[in-house]
């Protein structure tokens, strides 16, 4: 009788084609029984008797930024939060370390660093800037999981928006290389203008300045440059609609391109940019009550291919309104704890199916980044899963807040549910009530 490192019993365990009352055996860090009533001896015994096993969530959008900007987050605070969280994967954005990951020595230098210290497995960006298009074969040849851009101001000197001839550009050199690109779309022409136009430092000022047209327009306009270059595309957090509609219809005429969204535009309106300032300022900003139960429409219909926190904290004097104005405050939520919380949460809502939760949150970020070992609960994947209670609720505090600063949009939240454990490659980095979030060792994912 086959000997296992650890088997989870009785957990309600979510499946792609629906959740199952199983046992898990996991050894050597993959699943290795995904079945009833195992009665192998374990080396270790986890008990999940009501509670539902997800896969361990991926997370394809957080800004850890070291080196330079570990005040900020760091890989291991970070990657501590994630596994708080329930997330199992992350991959990491190029733009607010110092310096930035768009030449091949910075991302060995962040390579290293992450190796180090994170404690869940991750993947890393690169970025597409003006003056970096000579970097973009080296890097994908190193290992990035693929290229970020903006096109609009990033608030980040030293990671600048392209324009549309080196957009073009790098786009074909991208294609080249067989990755995806990810965009931020907003409109840099329509923003500058309503800055211009728009005086106010109130909430609505802030996000008339970057209305939906904006983003609609830089979707758009990147769609039909990736006709041109065969370039694929991943846009990411879409908070309306409208672009919804627009890309929906790209990969309907068969263009190579997939969506994210958000739990802050799902969970959180205009309203909570009025009521909670700076720490709910992120770009695009939060949306009208309208546009949110439009948006929630689109992922009931399957128009959206993943949820990522875009976790982009900053040290709280950034956003503290004795320092800086509405408009001028950084820009970026703190949330990358709560990702899957939001999602079940949303699930429980909307009565959506706990498998069409775990495909936004894990399966469809590993199939559309080739992560073959990620993303389900089967024997032969990675043993990578979060382990979920809805009998008991959880309120975010300070306390149980595990980012580096204790700042979020979803402070003083009551989610539906509650985080039990999580268990990377088969090794646990969190248990509920118990300090264990630093047993983990993530591994480098190259792309």
């Amino acid at each position: 009788m086959e000997h296992f490192d650890t088997i989870i019993k009785n957990g309600n365990v979510v499946l792609p084609t629906g959740v199952r009352k199983l046992d898990i055996g996991v050894t050597n860090g993959k699943f290795s029984a995904v079945e009833k009533d195992l009665q192998n001896k374990a080396d270790r015994v986890i008990h999940a008797d009501n509670h539902y096993i997800f896969p361990g969530a991926i997370d394809i959008h957080v800004h850890f930024n070291e080196p330079g900007h570990e005040d900020w987050e760091g890989f291991h605070t970070g990657s501590a939060m994630l596994g708080a969280g329930g997330c199992t994967t992350y991959f990491d954005m190029p733009l607010n370390g110092i310096p930035s990951t768009v030449t091949v020595d910075a991302l060995k230098q962040k390579a290293e660093i992450a190796e180090n210290k994170s404690l869940i497995d991750f993947g890393l960006w690169g970025g597409l800037v003006p003056g970096n298009l000579e970097e973009i074969h080296h890097l994908a040849q190193k290992g990035v999981i693929g290229f970020k851009a903006f096109l609009s101001p990033s608030g980040n000197e030293a990671f600048e928006h392209v324009d549309d001839a080196i957009l073009l550009k790098g786009m074909k050199r991208i294609a080249e290389t067989g990755k995806i690109l990810a965009l931020h779309s907003e409109s840099t022409a329509i923003i500058k203008f309503l800055e211009g136009e728009i005086t106010g430092d109130d909430a609505a000022s802030f996000a008339a300045t970057r209305p939906i047209e904006a983003e609609a327009e830089a979707v758009q306009r990147a769609l039909s440059f990736a006709k041109i270059t065969n370039c694929p595309l991943h846009f990411v957090h879409i908070s309306s609609a409208q672009s919804v509609q627009i890309i929906t219809k790209a990969k309907q005429q068969g263009m190579d391109v997939t969506l994210e969204t958000c739990p802050h535009y799902l969970l959180c309106t205009m309203s909570d940019l009025e009521t909670k300032g700076a720490a709910a300022k992120c770009a695009p900003p939060l949306r009208d009550e309208r546009e949110n139960r439009r948006l929630i429409e689109s992922l009931l219909e399957d128009k959206i291919d993943m949820i990522t926190s875009d976790h982009s904290p900053c040290p709280p004097e950034l956003k503290d309104p004795a320092n800086f104005s509405l408009r001028k405050a950084w820009g970026g939520i703190n949330g990358g704890q709560f990702t899957l919380l939001s999602m079940i949460e949303l699930a429980i809502k909307h009565d959506i199916p706990f498998e069409r939760i775990a495909k936004w949150t894990a399966s469809n970020p590993a199939k559309r980044f080739h992560l073959a070992d990620k993303g389900e609960i089967r024997v032969g994947m990675d043993a990578d899963l979060a382990i979920i209670s809805l009998d008991q609720a959880h309120t975010v505090t300070a306390e149980n807040l595990f980012s580096r600063h204790k700042q979020s949009l979803y402070m003083d939240h009551t989610f539906p549910c509650r985080i039990i454990g999580t268990i990377n490659r088969g090794t646990p980095i969190y248990q509920a009530d118990k300090d264990t979030k630093n047993t983990g060792k993530g591994k480098w994912l190259r792309g």
